[in-house]
């Protein structure tokens, strides 16, 4: 009798384990039915069962897809003019231009409040198809490029749809891959805490073609220093990589401080208002610096991107656009936050645009007209000219673009 009772019992308990795991596959199967990967904007998208009233998302959400962010990345390896990579702190979200046209968006998830994505004007230094950090215990970091030597990248992560790296700028595994493929080493990369986009400008301040000439060593114009003395502006930092570079492009010797720079490479120039100076590099390395004049130094002109897209009128002119980045209020909200219920929306303050005007800056800075000589001589597409009221990042050093910090 005990024997059949505990058949029985053996039995029962079968039957239910069997009902329990059916039942956890049908939800499991239910569930998954409503998670889609969107190719639209390159992010994971919910989708509400049938019947269900469609609310207005919160704040602190992902962001709902939209027209206009279903942009698409081409098919193709190559750009059609200069990239420009714009990340939004605020919005949590990465836009990529393609000669000033707006080809891709999707989310990001940035760094949290006690380790920040920094703020600024960096560009791509290297790349990595499978890195592994060498900061924090060896985690993957695939489709890995480099902004910074300190450690700031772009790379495929974990999107839990608000700040949650350390400093680093996560993106969906499918939009990091096809980036990967599209960007080069010196693609221009701006972090700023709200979005802003490219525009067209023209001025007569604007560097233009210039064809070569002989020019003998000019007194305005002053080679890179190794050390300065206490009168003269900084020179450029030297730092020293912190990870390994076995799996990023060959270094030059870290004690130079300069490198040759590659003919016909894009050049950078950087005109500091906090220096009241002009820096040239061409291909990562450092090509010449001169002191400049600038009106009412003591006012800002903010932090603005000019990049020379392609030549015009038979090459004896070319196209300029300019991203600014405006600065925020000292009281405004460092991150967004990570999302609660009921959270209120937040209100992000930034200094009035019209302050801090493009054309305004350029039209304050009078440059060597030597200087200006030898930059029309190097000038190509892709170059570019920063104008700041900071001056050169500790960032800045072997094997870098200029990079601004501003914050």
């Amino acid at each position: 009798m005990r024997r059949r009772a505990s058949s029985w019992f053996l039995l029962t308990a079968l039957a239910i384990s069997l009902h329990l795991a059916g039942t956890a596959d049908a939800r499991a199967q239910y569930w998954g039915s409503y998670y889609r990967y969107s190719w639209g904007d390159y992010r994971y998208q919910y989708r509400q069962p049938r019947g269900h009233t469609k609310s207005e998302p919160t704040s602190g959400t992902r962001p709902q897809k939209t027209a206009k962010d279903a942009a698409k990345l081409p098919a193709r390896d190559t750009a059609k003019g200069p990239l420009l990579i714009v990340i939004s702190i605020a919005d949590q979200r990465i836009s990529l231009y393609d000669n000033r046209e707006l080809i891709a968006r999707s989310t990001v998830s940035t760094g949290v409040r006690d380790h920040p994505t920094p703020l600024g004007v960096f560009s791509v230094i290297s790349k990595s198809k499978f890195h592994r950090s060498n900061i924090y215990s060896n985690a993957p970091m695939p489709f890995m490029q480099r902004i910074t030597w300190s450690g700031i990248a772009l790379h495929a992560g974990d999107l839990p749809g608000y700040p949650a790296s350390h400093g680093c700028i996560r993106l969906t595994h499918d939009f990091a891959t096809r980036l990967f493929h599209l960007t080069k080493r010196g693609t221009r990369v701006v972090i700023a805490h709200d979005d802003i986009r490219p525009a067209e400008i023209s001025n007569p301040q604007l560097f233009v073609p210039k064809p070569k000439v002989a020019l003998a060593s000019p007194p305005s114009v002053t080679q890179p220093t190794i050390t300065a003395d206490a009168t003269d502006a900084p020179p450029i930092p030297n730092i020293m990589r912190p990870e390994s570079a076995r799996d990023e492009a060959k270094a030059p010797d870290p004690g130079s401080t300069a490198t040759t720079p590659q003919k016909g490479a894009a050049i950078t120039v950087f005109v500091s208002r906090k220096l009241s100076k002009l820096y040239v590099r061409q291909g990562f390395a450092p090509v010449f610096d001169t002191p400049v004049k600038i009106q009412d130094a003591a006012e800002p002109m903010g932090t603005h991107v000019f990049t020379a897209m392609e030549f015009q009128n038979e090459g004896a002119a070319i196209r300029w656009t300019v991203v600014s980045v405006p600065e925020r209020s000292p009281h405004a909200q460092r991150t967004p936050a990570k999302p609660h219920k009921g959270r209120a929306k937040q209100v992000i303050a930034t200094v009035e645009p019209a302050r801090h005007n493009a054309n305004a800056a350029l039209n304050r800075i009078e440059i060597p007209q030597d200087a200006v000589q030898r930059i029309g001589e190097l000038l190509t597409p892709g170059s570019s000219l920063i104008i700041s009221d900071y001056g050169i990042s500790d960032e800045t050093g072997v094997d870098t673009d200029f990079i601004v910090l501003t914050r």
